[in-house]
């Protein structure tokens, strides 16, 4: 067992980003800002958010995010997931929320001199039995050097495809 423990602790070096993963680098690290949220079944909010992107060395990138409210600063949101780099350019967000929705995105990566865009498309949402109905949902994320714009459009409890929240984060 002491073995074991001492031979874990030593583990310190990060491992190299995969090489599937390298056009995603640009979302690499936390990201914290704020956001204004709308949507028909709502009252407006803002918020404030924190963004974080890492990796094990494997080919997908892990991602948790977390809001709270702007004034009271009371937890609002969060979710965690992982971005798969699955080849040709082609990125899946596997998403899940504790309001007991799941999502299953797909975007191709479009590359720019100071970032990137993803603009993920869902091919599949689910939903727990007693969770709000959602039928599609869009997420643009996009990095332009150390600010990341996400947006987040939502076809959900009967309403149509439109947009629902914008952050504008800076890398810390």
């Amino acid at each position: 067992m002491v073995l074991l423990a001492a031979s874990f602790s030593a583990m310190t070096v990060a491992p190299e980003l995969h090489p599937d993963c390298i056009d995603l680098a640009p979302l690499l690290g936390t990201w914290k800002g704020s956001g204004a949220g709308h949507y028909p079944t709502i009252e407006g909010f803002e918020y404030r958010e924190e963004l974080t992107f890492s990796h094990v060395g494997k080919p997908f990138l892990a991602m948790h995010q977390r809001t709270r409210d702007a004034v009271s600063g009371l937890p609002l949101h969060t979710e965690a997931g992982y971005l798969r780099a699955v080849g040709d350019g082609i990125v899946e967000l596997v998403v899940a929320q504790p309001s007991g929705i799941v999502e299953i995105d797909i975007a191709r990566v479009v590359r720019s001199e100071s970032g990137l865009t993803l603009d993920f498309r869902s091919d599949r949402v689910e939903t727990a039995p007693a969770a709000k109905s959602v039928a599609e949902v869009r997420r643009q994320i996009s990095v332009d050097a150390d600010e990341m714009i996400v947006e987040m459009w939502m076809a959900a409890v009967g309403e149509p495809m439109q947009h629902h929240l914008r952050s504008r984060l800076e890398r810390v």
